[in-house]
């Protein structure tokens, strides 16, 4: 059958996937439409210094950092990665679970530290990428390509689509937070001094290393290796992976995004159940981080309320939309029955 293309919102959607999967319907598989971009050259500018600034100190953090530095910024990758994480992703996009505020205190210098837009943008974008996943209006839209996804969407003028959708975003509940109002409105104060100035300090104060070598490793280097690990969720789980959970969308289960970013790169559960605090099934699996950060400071009370799926409706996702590569419940385990896969779907 010839694929049945039609055009909405300015995306060309290809309705050319299989309907054989005992009965179920199929979701059109999305496309970028034509554009020509409009490149920021003052963007392009910075993210190239930046790289080369932290090849620099990657060359300074092999050959002659104190190893003290390079733990620190190492350790300093960690914070800066679970206020992404645990942080802007899990607590205020999706809200998949709540915490007092000595926590959210934590979570927003983590935040800051890492140095990836204000809480208050950073969610609205997020928000906008869920509801229009991989189509114009989503600001990385993975069917732009790998490098669009990655980082090309700062370097290019925003789609019209993108500003449009934005807008309509509710926000409301981040505003009625005045630990992240508070960062939105010293940002360009805060963000400077705990992303840059705090790591120079820091070695040379308490180790005497030098400030140059303490400013590229535990500065640059450690916030562009940051940069880039977590811009993989953005584009290599859009793109490389298995899809047990929903195999009509683009996001994909990718280990080694996992393994880089504490436990986001199982995509395509994420996308599948946004709300999971966990995001991902197996939410004690020992690269995510992200979820035993979450569960320690539950144990003491200051995160509570966290959301998870009940594994009936999971098992049922799993059959009706999912590629079959389930290790429990993928239709190509030979040895699950077609009748309970049948009485699963009623």
């Amino acid at each position: 059958m010839a694929p049945n293309n039609t055009v909405a919102s300015g995306v060309l959607f290809e309705n050319d996937a299989k309907t054989e999967d005992f009965g179920l319907d199929t979701t059109p598989v999305k496309t970028a439409s034509d554009r020509k971009m409009q490149i920021v050259w003052g963007s392009v500018l910075q993210f190239g210094l930046f790289h080369v600034a932290a090849l620099y100190g990657a060359k300074l953090f092999f050959t002659s950092a104190k190893w003290q530095t390079d733990a620190f910024a190492f350790l300093l990758y960690i914070m800066s990665t679970l206020g992404i994480t645990a942080g802007v992703h899990r607590l205020w996009t999706h809200r998949a679970y709540k915490a007092k505020w000595p926590l959210r205190l934590i979570l927003i210098a983590f935040n800051t530290l890492a140095f990836q837009d204000p809480v208050m943008k950073w969610v609205r974008d997020h928000r906008l990428h869920h509801k229009y996943s991989d189509t114009d209006a989503d600001p990385h839209n993975a069917t732009r390509g790998f490098f669009f996804s990655h980082m090309g969407w700062l370097m290019v003028r925003k789609h019209p689509e993108v500003l449009r959708k934005g807008k309509d975003i509710d926000l409301s509940d981040l505003y009625a937070d005045p630990i992240v109002t508070f960062q939105k409105k010293y940002y360009m104060i805060l963000m400077p001094l705990t992303c840059f100035v705090m790591p120079t300090l820091i070695p040379a104060y308490y180790w005497n290393e030098s400030y140059s070598t303490a400013f590229f490793v535990a500065g640059f280097f450690r916030y562009i290796t940051l940069i880039n690990t977590t811009f993989l969720v953005n584009s290599a789980a859009h793109m490389w992976g298995n899809k047990p959970y929903d195999k009509y969308i683009n996001p994909v289960q990718n280990i080694s995004v996992s393994l880089l970013t504490l436990g986001e790169g199982y995509h395509n559960y994420h996308h599948a159940f946004p709300w999971d605090y966990r995001a991902a099934e197996f939410g004690f699996d020992y690269l995510n981080l992200s979820t035993h950060f979450i569960n320690f400071f539950s144990k003491i009370g200051w995160a509570y309320d966290l959301k998870t799926i009940q594994d009936d409706i999971m098992r049922k996702r799993i059959i009706r939309t999912g590629d079959g590569s389930h290790e429990l419940w993928g239709l190509n385990d030979k040895g699950q029955p077609k009748e309970g896969i049948e009485n699963v779907l009623q």
